[in-house]
């Protein structure tokens, strides 16, 4: 359990430290949709018609070849033939089941986390409003990952569950579906914009009738987003950055194109492997990343270590680089839920406002001289 853990933190890591889309329309026989709201997410678009919404989830996985197209309907509302083919689930929903710890900040931000019924691999859930409805036996055990118990989730008969994909393969999800339940995809996880993983509240907003509390809480993380940029184009040093650690021989870092790797840039930061290709994880000997890091100003993302200390007991190498000499080694898993869960996990995708704010105070302590470092940690 201990190996899956710890390479879980590494892959995680590469998907955390992973654009606008134009304001399209669309029309469904006699019907004229209200043009399409989502702005930065490319794998979600929702559709808003008299009495019902189309959403679409267009990249759930990545190089996803399948679209997906989801009829939201109100009640009494007809819906067009051409539709009837979709999944069609009626809404205000009225309870859920979510299959990611990233689905949880959108519930208890809309203020709808206690109609979670269920969930799996509870222990790494973080949140402590949810953590107590699941002290109170309200959420219940579903299975480990994307091995759900499919005969305990048709015993609790959510109105949805919302899963993922790593890819075209899932069973669970597929068998829940011939059984009769109502699921859906998301694929906030694969968005690589930093606002567009944020703007995902609105899917789970147009599931329970909440589009406009959605639309505000995003519309606000927006706005303090676009306000630390503007602090941070303030800055007149880049440093450079180091991320990722050694798992089983090799060095696992994240790509260029990874969220992660963008948010460095917009705080003023120069992430040494920015250049690189691909979203998702670098694979490198630990000599390669020496050469290119041993001098880089900072280490952030160090893998699951919580103290300097732990890093050089577990390879008396990473005390070579300077940034872990100069004590500037920052990480998010000093900071956890009751049951060990990871927050940053959590919580980062659907608060990029916060991670930009730690970004630049990292790198840039003295654009935000009164702020307080809300996911990472310099390690001691």
């Amino acid at each position: 359990m201990k190996h899956f853990f710890l390479k879980s933190i590494l892959i995680f890591l590469l998907v955390l430290f992973g654009g606008c889309k134009k304001n399209e329309t669309v029309s469904t026989d006699k019907n004229q949709a209200v043009a399409n709201e989502i702005y930065y997410a490319k794998g979600l678009s929702i559709y808003k018609y008299d009495g019902f919404s189309v959403v679409k989830v267009s990249n759930p996985w990545p190089k996803a070849n399948k679209d997906y197209t989801y009829v939201l309907q109100q009640k009494g509302a007809g819906i067009p033939d051409s539709l009837k083919q979709n999944t069609i689930i009626q809404v205000p929903i009225k309870n859920i089941i979510v299959t990611s710890t990233t689905h949880i900040p959108s519930l208890e931000m809309l203020g709808i986390e206690n109609t979670l019924t269920g969930f799996p691999n509870l222990d790494f859930v973080s949140s402590d409003k949810v953590r107590n409805l699941i002290d109170q036996k309200k959420i219940r055990e579903i299975g480990v990952g994307q091995q759900l118990n499919t005969e305990v989730i048709i015993d609790i008969q959510p109105d949805v569950i919302v899963g993922y994909g790593i890819d075209n393969n899932n069973p669970s999800l597929d068998n829940l579906q011939k059984s009769g339940l109502k699921v859906i995809l998301n694929g906030d996880w694969n968005e690589l914009s930093p606002l567009g993983k944020a703007e995902w509240i609105k899917f789970f907003g147009a599931l329970y009738g909440l589009e406009s509390k959605a639309n505000s809480i995003f519309s606000n993380i927006e706005k303090d987003y676009n306000a630390t940029l503007e602090i941070a184009k303030k800055a007149t040093t880049k440093p450079t950055v180091l991320s990722g650690a050694m798992f089983e021989n090799q060095w696992y870092l994240p790509q260029g194109e990874s969220w992660g790797s963008v948010i460095i840039a917009q705080a003023g930061g120069n992430y040494l492997w920015n250049n690189t290709k691909g979203s998702g994880s670098l694979s490198l000997p630990f000599e390669t990343v020496f050469e290119k890091g041993e001098h880089a100003d900072f280490w952030i993302g160090p893998g699951q270590f919580t103290s300097l200390k732990e890093l050089s007991d577990s390879n008396p190498h990473y005390a070579k680089f300077a940034s872990f000499r100069n004590k500037n080694v920052y990480s998010y898993s000093t900071k956890k839920g009751k049951t060990g869960g990871l927050i940053y996990f959590e919580l980062a995708p659907n608060r990029p406002d916060l991670v930009l704010n730690d970004m630049v105070k990292i790198l840039h302590p003295e654009l935000l001289p009164q702020y307080e470092l809300y996911f990472f940690e310099k390690l001691k």
